[in-house]
């Protein structure tokens, strides 16, 4: 278990989680505009822990990290005006 978060490949399955959920959300009939945002921000916290787990430098986790917050942001004012 240890070999599998070290590798990053738990980040992996999350980014792959959420990528078929966006394919199914988007087969279901949403708005490829509205689901995009919506797991965007996962998406980049996966990438974070992705570098955090396989010792990039911290400039690669700090930035997917960071830029989660403003399409967070985003994706809470595109939903006030649904």
């Amino acid at each position: 278990m240890e070999s599998y978060f070290a590798s990053g490949h738990a980040a992996d399955v999350i980014l792959a989680a959420l990528a078929l959920e966006a394919a199914w959300l988007i087969a279901r009939g949403w708005r490829a505009g509205v689901v995009l945002p919506m797991l965007a921000p996962a998406a980049l916290i996966a990438l974070g822990l992705r570098g955090a787990l396989t010792g990039a430098p911290w400039p690669w986790i700090a930035l997917p990290l960071a830029l989660s917050f403003p399409l967070h942001l985003a994706d809470l004012r595109l939903r006030a005006r649904v």
